[in-house]
């Protein structure tokens, strides 16, 4: 009973002493309010500064919907290629590739390494550039001031980290000369990073629609950029939807063709054997006769079906192939997406109260560290 009786005692006297100590803080901050009043000032001025020479940036895109027509065929086309005495009821689209996967068809290196070859036109630069060199070289690389009070302030830490680890060279990452691996080098490495920065891609399942979006500092080159990511992903994801319905056509293609060639074959043997032998009536003639109409047969069998093959090959990677239908297309933005300056200087506004509150907190115990007189008097106690 005892031990509960203090319990209940300490705990009105705990809490009195948490009043006091939160009354004792605010009052040293209202002490201290001018010290607070400079310190988000100064933040704000560099807001300010960075609102104003942050580099500006336009956004570009366009809006999506997945489609393929591979479930069911139409009763029409089913109808004509009955007629041709073409079956498609064995035809099957494959397995659907999921709109989530376009993401990692945009972030694969083959696709990476193929856009950094994309030359656009920027306004400032007489000559198309090359995304490669945009991002790589020294003489396209923009310091601007914004980006560095951004730089050595909020991201002051990957700074800090950078500098320890150290510049590393430009050699191949993952290198391989044999076996056909893909290779990277730092610079290819560099501006994989920048295009994963500034080419995006959103999935809304609840919608099912896809939108592509790309910000790069000139509206013009945004739109460049982001219509050729819509045509090579268009590409890529038709690439690899039809790989396996392809490679049954190419080989259908190679058994028809073959099969054409002995037919035509074997059809000119046959006239010039018919135009030599029209008045002779012998029964080595008839046999002979006999056998090239037994193999004219059996060749126009096997070429007239596989010319059968060959049209449902066809419509089978018709059918299989994947549509990106464009909702929104392309077209070159007129406001800048970035800078937002208003955010901008309501984020420095807040993050300079914080910093001055921190120092009023914080100087006392560091002076005391360190037996410095001139930061302790700049806290009044």
């Amino acid at each position: 009973m005892s031990m509960e009786q203090n319990q209940y005692t300490n705990t009105p006297q705990d809490s009195q002493e948490t009043e006091i100590d939160l009354i004792e803080v605010i009052r040293k901050l209202w002490k201290n309010r001018k010290l607070i009043l400079r310190v988000t000032l100064v933040f704000i001025f560099l807001g300010l500064l960075v609102a104003i020479f942050s580099a500006k940036e336009y956004t570009a895109g366009c809006t999506m919907v997945p489609q393929s027509s591979e479930k069911k065929m139409s009763g029409g086309l089913s109808g004509l290629a009955a007629m041709a005495g073409i079956n498609l009821g064995d035809l099957g689209g494959g397995e659907i590739m999921s709109p989530k996967m376009y993401p990692k068809i945009l972030e694969s290196i083959p696709f990476q390494k193929e856009l950094m070859k994309t030359v656009l036109k920027f306004e400032e630069y007489d000559q198309p550039v090359q995304l490669y060199d945009y991002y790589t070289d020294e003489k396209y690389r923009k310091h601007s001031i914004g980006g560095v009070i951004l730089k050595y302030t909020i991201g002051l830490p990957g700074v800090i980290l950078k500098a320890i680890r150290g510049e590393q060279p430009d050699t191949v990452m993952g290198d391989a000369l044999a076996g056909g691996l893909q290779t990277l080098t730092e610079k290819e490495k560099r501006c994989m990073d920048a295009l994963k920065k500034n080419v995006n891609l959103n999935i809304n399942e609840k919608d099912g629609y896809v939108q592509l979006t790309v910000n790069m500092p000139e509206p013009l080159a945004a739109a460049q950029l982001a219509e050729k990511v819509q045509i090579m992903l268009q590409r890529y994801i038709t690439e690899f939807k039809i790989e396996k319905v392809q490679s049954n056509l190419d080989f259908v293609q190679e058994r028809y063709d073959e099969a054409k060639r002995s037919f035509e074959q074997i059809q000119q043997e046959r006239a010039i054997f018919l135009d030599a032998n029209k008045n002779i009536k012998s029964a080595r003639a008839q046999t002979e006769s006999e056998m090239l109409e037994t193999r004219y047969n059996l060749a126009l069998s096997v070429y007239s079906e596989l010319a059968k093959q060959l049209e449902q090959a066809k419509i089978q990677v018709k059918e299989t192939t994947p549509i990106l239908t464009i909702i929104d297309p392309v077209t070159i933005p007129w406001e800048r997406s970035k800078p937002k300056r208003g955010l901008i200087l309501v984020l420095f506004t807040f993050l300079g109260g914080f910093a001055g509150i921190g120092l009023v907190l914080a100087l006392p115990f560091i002076a005391d560290i360190f037996d410095n007189e001139k930061l302790r008097k700049m806290v009044i106690e």
